[in-house]
């Protein structure tokens, strides 16, 4: 049974969660600040979390910057600021979705199936080799350093890992990494990249990992 924590300080909000969660099989956690948040992370690891961007102790968007810093929980961000700026900033900081207030409560728990979907292991990591994916565990080794990536760098080595040699576009990148790539563009993709092959550089500077083929895309170096 998949425990979804709620970060929300609203209580109505909380209990039509709670209701719509618990009908499809969910068990619920709530609290209302990143305190409280922060200390229920330290004692469990739920499999979502679902995080207001505005909280009485602080930004929800800084709960969102720890947690893709330390690990892979999908979060749904849900909040009242429906500008597209605010959108884009929770997207950019690594949400997996973002739900703006007032809201159905079955459409937000399709969006969290969906999300789950997503982050299911899709990848077996290749026996040998330097690029070693654990999408469950979100962790990756590269010639056998460990990675510490942000979840769009860790989503694009999965791809570009899945098939070394073969060119992704910018345009399948944005499709296959960024769950809304109508709220991003090209420039996100080489921005990440740039982020990713810095990291993988520190490691291994030669040869470049990740190759560009200008007018194309991307691709993974087929380096074993």
């Amino acid at each position: 049974m998949h425990e979804i924590l709620v970060v929300e300080d609203e209580p109505g909000v909380v209990d039509a969660l709670r209701y719509a969660l618990k009908a499809e099989g969910f068990t619920v956690t709530a609290v209302a600040t990143l305190a409280a948040a922060r200390t229920r992370l330290t004692l469990a690891r739920p499999r979502l979390v679902v995080l207001d961007a505005g909280l009485p102790d602080g930004s929800g968007f800084d709960l969102l910057r720890e947690l893709r810093q330390g690990g892979g929980v999908p979060v749904v961000m849900l909040t009242a600021r429906a500008a597209e700026v605010d959108r884009v900033v929770g997207l950019e900081l690594g949400a997996d979705d973002y739900v703006a207030k007032p809201f159905s409560p079955r459409e937000l728990v399709a969006r969290i199936k969906a999300v789950l979907r997503r982050c299911s292991p899709t990848l077996t990591p290749a026996p040998s080799g330097p690029v070693e994916v654990d999408a469950a565990a979100f962790r990756a080794r590269f010639f056998g350093q460990p990675l510490d990536l942000t979840r769009y760098e860790f989503r694009l080595l999965v791809e570009l890992a899945a098939v070394p040699g073969r060119v992704f576009s910018r345009a399948e990148l944005l499709d296959r990494v960024w769950e809304d790539p109508g709220a991003v563009n090209d420039r996100t993709v080489d921005t990440h990249v740039k982020t990713l092959r810095a990291k993988l550089r520190a490691i291994r500077p030669e040869p470049e990992a990740i190759e560009t083929v200008r007018g194309e895309g991307y691709r993974l170096r087929e380096l074993w």
